[in-house]
Protein backbone atom coordinates (compact mmCIF):
# COMPACT_ATOMS: atom_id res chain seq x y z
CA UNK A 1 0.00 0.00 0.00
CA UNK A 2 1.32 3.46 -0.69
CA UNK A 3 0.18 6.49 1.60
CA UNK A 4 0.27 10.09 2.16
CA UNK A 5 1.92 10.66 5.48
CA UNK A 6 0.35 13.89 5.89
CA UNK A 7 -2.48 15.09 7.85
CA UNK A 8 -5.74 12.98 7.17
CA UNK A 9 -8.05 14.76 5.26
CA UNK A 10 -10.94 16.08 6.22
CA UNK A 11 -13.72 13.95 3.85
CA UNK A 12 -11.78 10.86 5.50
CA UNK A 13 -14.42 11.05 7.74
CA UNK A 14 -17.03 9.36 4.82
CA UNK A 15 -20.37 8.36 5.42
CA UNK A 16 -19.39 5.03 4.80
CA UNK A 17 -16.84 5.90 7.88
CA UNK A 18 -19.39 7.23 10.16
CA UNK A 19 -22.19 4.58 9.84
CA UNK A 20 -19.61 1.58 10.35
CA UNK A 21 -19.69 1.35 14.18
CA UNK A 22 -19.97 -2.73 13.55
CA UNK A 23 -16.69 -2.87 12.00
CA UNK A 24 -14.15 -3.33 14.81
CA UNK A 25 -17.10 -5.59 16.78
CA UNK A 26 -17.05 -7.90 13.92
CA UNK A 27 -13.40 -8.41 13.93
CA UNK A 28 -12.74 -8.56 17.54
CA UNK A 29 -15.48 -11.47 17.48
CA UNK A 30 -13.21 -13.57 15.02
CA UNK A 31 -9.97 -12.40 16.78
CA UNK A 32 -11.69 -13.90 20.16
CA UNK A 33 -12.90 -16.97 17.99
CA UNK A 34 -9.73 -17.65 17.23
CA UNK A 35 -8.72 -17.73 20.49
CA UNK A 36 -6.30 -14.80 20.53
CA UNK A 37 -7.21 -12.34 23.45
CA UNK A 38 -5.98 -15.90 25.28
CA UNK A 39 -3.07 -15.42 28.14
CA UNK A 40 -0.05 -16.92 27.47
CA UNK A 41 1.89 -17.59 30.75
CA UNK A 42 4.16 -19.68 29.34
CA UNK A 43 5.67 -17.63 26.64
CA UNK A 44 6.13 -14.76 29.34
CA UNK A 45 7.60 -17.36 31.99
CA UNK A 46 10.52 -18.25 29.12
CA UNK A 47 10.46 -14.55 27.78
CA UNK A 48 11.22 -12.90 31.22
CA UNK A 49 13.50 -15.54 32.57
CA UNK A 50 15.42 -15.10 29.76
CA UNK A 51 15.53 -10.80 30.04
CA UNK A 52 16.46 -11.66 33.43
CA UNK A 53 19.15 -14.34 33.05
CA UNK A 54 21.07 -12.07 30.56
CA UNK A 55 20.72 -8.84 33.32
CA UNK A 56 22.66 -10.75 35.88
CA UNK A 57 24.87 -12.12 33.27
CA UNK A 58 25.57 -8.42 32.53
CA UNK A 59 26.16 -7.54 36.14
CA UNK A 60 28.22 -9.82 37.10
CA UNK A 61 30.28 -9.19 33.98
CA UNK A 62 30.28 -5.93 34.95
CA UNK A 63 32.03 -6.36 38.58
CA UNK A 64 34.47 -9.51 36.89
CA UNK A 65 36.03 -6.97 34.80
CA UNK A 66 36.69 -4.17 36.56
CA UNK A 67 38.31 -1.48 35.46
CA UNK A 68 38.92 -1.94 31.92
CA UNK A 69 37.68 -0.24 28.88
CA UNK A 70 36.25 -3.72 27.86
CA UNK A 71 32.94 -2.52 29.60
CA UNK A 72 32.16 -0.37 27.32
CA UNK A 73 31.16 -3.28 25.02
CA UNK A 74 28.97 -3.91 28.75
CA UNK A 75 27.40 -1.25 28.59
CA UNK A 76 26.31 -1.65 24.93
CA UNK A 77 24.87 -5.42 25.85
CA UNK A 78 23.02 -3.93 28.99
CA UNK A 79 21.75 -1.15 26.62
CA UNK A 80 19.54 -3.94 24.72
CA UNK A 81 18.93 -5.34 27.73
CA UNK A 82 17.31 -2.18 29.15
CA UNK A 83 14.79 -1.91 25.80
CA UNK A 84 14.15 -5.64 26.41
CA UNK A 85 13.12 -4.58 30.15
CA UNK A 86 10.99 -1.77 28.27
CA UNK A 87 9.18 -3.97 26.16
CA UNK A 88 8.39 -5.94 29.52
CA UNK A 89 7.28 -3.01 31.21
CA UNK A 90 4.98 -2.09 28.35
CA UNK A 91 3.07 -5.64 27.78
CA UNK A 92 3.09 -5.66 31.58
CA UNK A 93 1.28 -1.92 31.40
CA UNK A 94 -1.06 -3.91 28.68
CA UNK A 95 -1.73 -6.22 30.51
CA UNK A 96 -0.89 -8.98 28.08
CA UNK A 97 0.73 -10.61 31.14
CA UNK A 98 -1.62 -11.14 33.49
CA UNK A 99 -5.38 -10.49 33.66
CA UNK A 100 -5.17 -8.87 36.91
CA UNK A 101 -4.42 -5.43 37.58
CA UNK A 102 -2.68 -5.82 40.87
CA UNK A 103 -0.18 -7.66 39.40
CA UNK A 104 0.27 -6.33 36.50
CA UNK A 105 1.27 -2.88 38.65
CA UNK A 106 3.22 -4.83 40.97
CA UNK A 107 5.16 -6.16 37.69
CA UNK A 108 5.57 -2.93 36.22
CA UNK A 109 6.46 -0.71 39.12
CA UNK A 110 9.94 -3.22 39.82
CA UNK A 111 10.71 -3.39 35.99
CA UNK A 112 10.06 0.03 34.91
CA UNK A 113 10.70 2.01 38.23
CA UNK A 114 13.33 -0.18 39.70
CA UNK A 115 15.06 -1.68 36.95
CA UNK A 116 15.25 1.00 34.17
CA UNK A 117 14.72 4.35 36.51
CA UNK A 118 11.83 5.47 34.69
CA UNK A 119 8.10 6.15 36.24
CA UNK A 120 5.38 3.75 35.73
CA UNK A 121 2.82 5.67 36.55
CA UNK A 122 4.04 8.49 34.88
CA UNK A 123 4.31 6.57 31.61
CA UNK A 124 0.95 4.38 31.66
CA UNK A 125 -0.65 7.82 31.77
CA UNK A 126 0.89 9.28 28.85
CA UNK A 127 0.82 5.63 26.62
CA UNK A 128 -3.17 5.28 27.52
CA UNK A 129 -3.45 8.87 25.66
CA UNK A 130 -1.31 8.03 22.98
CA UNK A 131 -3.09 4.70 22.17
CA UNK A 132 -6.67 6.77 23.00
CA UNK A 133 -5.90 9.04 19.83
CA UNK A 134 -2.70 8.20 18.10
CA UNK A 135 -1.16 10.90 15.68
CA UNK A 136 -4.21 13.32 17.17
CA UNK A 137 -2.19 16.64 16.61
CA UNK A 138 -4.16 17.72 20.11
CA UNK A 139 -4.25 14.88 22.18
CA UNK A 140 -1.50 12.42 20.93
CA UNK A 141 1.47 13.19 23.73
CA UNK A 142 3.53 11.67 21.66
CA UNK A 143 3.13 13.88 18.52
CA UNK A 144 3.20 17.12 20.83
CA UNK A 145 5.82 19.76 19.47
CA UNK A 146 8.03 18.99 22.38
CA UNK A 147 11.86 19.41 20.39
CA UNK A 148 10.89 17.95 17.06
CA UNK A 149 7.48 19.23 15.08
CA UNK A 150 5.24 16.08 13.56
CA UNK A 151 3.11 18.71 11.06
CA UNK A 152 3.37 22.12 9.25
CA UNK A 153 0.59 23.11 11.17
CA UNK A 154 3.17 22.71 14.53
CA UNK A 155 5.95 23.90 12.32
CA UNK A 156 4.35 27.18 12.12
CA UNK A 157 3.63 27.74 15.06
CA UNK A 158 6.78 26.74 16.25
CA UNK A 159 9.40 29.05 18.85
CA UNK A 160 12.43 28.69 20.19
CA UNK A 161 14.19 25.73 20.47
CA UNK A 162 11.94 23.66 18.61
CA UNK A 163 12.10 26.05 15.85
CA UNK A 164 15.81 25.85 15.48
CA UNK A 165 16.00 21.98 15.86
CA UNK A 166 12.95 21.53 13.65
CA UNK A 167 14.78 22.77 10.31
CA UNK A 168 17.35 20.05 10.38
CA UNK A 169 15.15 17.40 12.74
CA UNK A 170 15.13 14.62 10.28
CA UNK A 171 19.48 14.73 10.65
CA UNK A 172 19.36 15.42 14.08
CA UNK A 173 16.78 12.47 14.76
CA UNK A 174 19.04 9.86 15.61
CA UNK A 175 21.47 11.63 17.16
CA UNK A 176 18.37 13.20 19.34
CA UNK A 177 17.42 9.83 20.60
CA UNK A 178 20.59 9.14 22.10
CA UNK A 179 19.09 11.27 25.17
CA UNK A 180 15.85 9.08 24.85
CA UNK A 181 16.56 7.34 28.10
CA UNK A 182 17.95 10.19 30.23
CA UNK A 183 14.83 12.35 29.31
CA UNK A 184 12.83 9.56 30.26
CA UNK A 185 13.88 9.47 33.31
CA UNK A 186 14.01 13.42 33.92
CA UNK A 187 10.32 13.21 33.05
CA UNK A 188 9.80 10.46 35.67
CA UNK A 189 11.35 12.23 38.49
CA UNK A 190 9.15 15.63 36.85
CA UNK A 191 5.89 13.91 37.22
CA UNK A 192 6.10 13.23 40.81
CA UNK A 193 5.06 16.38 41.34
CA UNK A 194 2.01 15.80 39.34
CA UNK A 195 -1.53 16.19 41.18
CA UNK A 196 -2.30 13.36 39.08
CA UNK A 197 0.58 10.27 40.09
CA UNK A 198 -0.96 8.27 42.70
CA UNK A 199 1.57 6.88 44.33
CA UNK A 200 4.36 9.52 44.21
CA UNK A 201 6.13 8.09 47.40
CA UNK A 202 6.62 4.65 46.40
CA UNK A 203 7.60 5.66 42.75
CA UNK A 204 9.96 8.45 43.65
CA UNK A 205 11.09 5.85 46.41
CA UNK A 206 12.33 2.71 43.74
CA UNK A 207 13.05 5.28 41.35
CA UNK A 208 15.81 6.91 43.29
CA UNK A 209 16.85 3.30 44.65
CA UNK A 210 17.52 2.43 41.11
CA UNK A 211 20.25 5.77 40.62
CA UNK A 212 21.41 4.66 43.99
CA UNK A 213 22.43 1.13 42.99
CA UNK A 214 23.21 2.11 38.66
CA UNK A 215 25.42 5.35 39.56
CA UNK A 216 27.01 3.93 43.22
CA UNK A 217 28.07 0.72 41.26
CA UNK A 218 29.32 2.32 38.34
CA UNK A 219 31.74 4.88 39.96
CA UNK A 220 32.47 2.27 43.03
CA UNK A 221 34.12 0.10 40.47
CA UNK A 222 35.27 2.14 37.40
CA UNK A 223 37.32 5.82 37.58
CA UNK A 224 35.14 8.75 36.82
CA UNK A 225 36.20 8.95 32.94
CA UNK A 226 35.09 5.27 32.27
CA UNK A 227 32.21 5.53 34.62
CA UNK A 228 31.33 8.37 32.47
CA UNK A 229 32.20 6.95 28.99
CA UNK A 230 30.04 3.99 29.97
CA UNK A 231 27.05 6.16 30.91
CA UNK A 232 27.50 7.48 27.56
CA UNK A 233 27.40 4.50 25.56
CA UNK A 234 24.95 2.55 27.59
CA UNK A 235 22.33 5.42 27.96
CA UNK A 236 22.90 6.52 24.23
CA UNK A 237 22.22 2.94 23.03
CA UNK A 238 19.23 2.63 24.77
CA UNK A 239 17.40 5.65 23.59
CA UNK A 240 18.55 4.85 19.70
CA UNK A 241 17.35 1.17 20.33
CA UNK A 242 14.11 2.52 22.49
CA UNK A 243 13.29 4.65 19.35
CA UNK A 244 14.34 1.88 16.65
CA UNK A 245 11.06 0.58 18.00
CA UNK A 246 8.83 2.93 18.83
CA UNK A 247 9.68 5.45 15.82
CA UNK A 248 8.45 2.86 12.98
CA UNK A 249 4.89 2.47 14.31
CA UNK A 250 3.41 5.90 13.42
CA UNK A 251 5.68 8.32 12.42
CA UNK A 252 5.40 9.63 9.06
CA UNK A 253 1.61 7.64 8.99
CA UNK A 254 -1.19 10.67 8.37
CA UNK A 255 -2.08 12.79 11.20
CA UNK A 256 -5.42 13.44 12.80
CA UNK A 257 -6.54 17.04 13.23
CA UNK A 258 -9.18 18.51 15.87
CA UNK A 259 -13.06 17.79 14.57
CA UNK A 260 -12.54 15.00 12.43
CA UNK A 261 -14.72 11.78 12.66
CA UNK A 262 -13.03 8.57 12.25
CA UNK A 263 -14.31 5.27 14.05
CA UNK A 264 -12.49 3.33 16.24
CA UNK A 265 -11.08 0.81 13.40
CA UNK A 266 -9.97 3.09 10.79
CA UNK A 267 -8.40 5.45 13.81
CA UNK A 268 -6.03 3.00 14.71
CA UNK A 269 -5.39 1.42 11.26
CA UNK A 270 -4.72 4.55 9.22
CA UNK A 271 -2.45 6.40 11.38
CA UNK A 272 -0.18 2.94 12.48
CA UNK A 273 2.31 0.86 10.46
CA UNK A 274 3.64 -2.76 10.47
CA UNK A 275 7.10 -3.78 9.94
CA UNK A 276 7.79 -6.89 8.44
CA UNK A 277 10.94 -9.08 8.85
CA UNK A 278 10.26 -11.95 10.59
CA UNK A 279 11.61 -14.00 14.21
CA UNK A 280 14.39 -11.06 14.45
CA UNK A 281 12.23 -8.12 14.33
CA UNK A 282 9.72 -9.79 16.31
CA UNK A 283 11.95 -10.31 19.31
CA UNK A 284 13.81 -6.82 18.77
CA UNK A 285 10.51 -5.12 18.50
CA UNK A 286 8.94 -7.19 21.02
CA UNK A 287 6.02 -7.79 18.54
CA UNK A 288 5.25 -3.45 18.54
CA UNK A 289 6.58 -4.54 14.97
CA UNK A 290 2.74 -5.75 15.16
CA UNK A 291 1.43 -2.02 16.14
CA UNK A 292 -1.67 -2.18 13.97
CA UNK A 293 -2.61 -5.03 15.69
CA UNK A 294 -1.59 -4.34 19.13
CA UNK A 295 -3.78 -0.62 18.79
CA UNK A 296 -6.70 -2.79 17.95
CA UNK A 297 -6.57 -5.33 20.61
CA UNK A 298 -3.61 -3.82 23.39
CA UNK A 299 -3.85 -6.50 25.88
CA UNK A 300 -3.54 -9.55 22.80
CA UNK A 301 -0.19 -11.50 24.35
CA UNK A 302 2.80 -10.75 22.09
CA UNK A 303 2.91 -14.69 20.09
CA UNK A 304 -0.61 -14.27 19.09
CA UNK A 305 -0.30 -11.00 16.98
CA UNK A 306 1.23 -12.60 14.06
CA UNK A 307 -1.86 -14.39 13.30
CA UNK A 308 -3.74 -11.44 14.40
CA UNK A 309 -2.06 -9.83 11.72
CA UNK A 310 -2.69 -12.17 8.80
CA UNK A 311 -6.42 -11.98 9.91
CA UNK A 312 -6.61 -7.99 9.97
CA UNK A 313 -5.17 -7.08 7.12
CA UNK A 314 -7.87 -9.62 5.34
CA UNK A 315 -10.69 -8.26 7.13
CA UNK A 316 -9.07 -4.41 6.25
CA UNK A 317 -9.12 -5.32 2.59
CA UNK A 318 -12.85 -6.82 2.96
CA UNK A 319 -13.76 -3.27 3.97
CA UNK A 320 -11.32 -1.66 1.48
CA UNK A 321 -9.52 0.10 4.66
CA UNK A 322 -5.36 0.67 3.86
CA UNK A 323 -3.44 -1.42 5.18
CA UNK A 324 0.38 -0.37 6.08
CA UNK A 325 3.43 -2.39 6.53
CA UNK A 326 6.92 -2.45 5.35
CA UNK A 327 10.36 -3.15 6.74
CA UNK A 328 12.38 -1.52 9.38
CA UNK A 329 14.76 0.49 7.36
CA UNK A 330 11.84 1.56 4.67
CA UNK A 331 10.33 2.71 7.66
CA UNK A 332 12.58 4.95 8.93
CA UNK A 333 13.19 6.10 5.62
CA UNK A 334 9.49 7.15 5.72
CA UNK A 335 9.45 8.99 9.40
CA UNK A 336 12.63 10.77 8.81
CA UNK A 337 10.98 11.85 5.42
CA UNK A 338 7.91 13.08 6.87
CA UNK A 339 10.17 15.00 9.39
CA UNK A 340 12.09 16.67 6.61
CA UNK A 341 8.87 17.51 4.70
CA UNK A 342 7.23 18.98 7.96
CA UNK A 343 9.97 20.70 8.46
CA UNK A 344 9.79 22.58 5.22
CA UNK A 345 8.28 26.14 6.58
CA UNK A 346 11.10 26.38 9.25
CA UNK A 347 14.18 26.23 6.71
CA UNK A 348 12.63 29.35 4.89
CA UNK A 349 12.83 31.46 8.14
CA UNK A 350 15.44 32.89 9.44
Amino acid sequence: MTHNPTVLPNNSSSPRARETGSDFAELSRRIADAGLLRRRPLYYGVRFSIVALVLVGGVTAFFALGDSWAQLFVAAALAVVFGQLALAAHDLAHRQVFRGRRPSEIGGLLVADLLLGMSYGWWMKKHTRHHANPNHEEKDPDVAPDLLVWSRRQARRAKGLPRFIGRHQAALFFPLLTLEGLNLSFSSFKALRSPSMKRPALEGTLLVGHFLLYFGGLFTVLPPGKALAFIAVHQGLFGIYLGSVFAPNHKGMPMVEEGMRLDFLRRQVLTSRNVRGGLFIDVFMGGLNYQIEHHLFPSMPTPALGRAQVMTEQYCAELGVPYHQTGLLASHREALRHLRSVGEPLRGTA
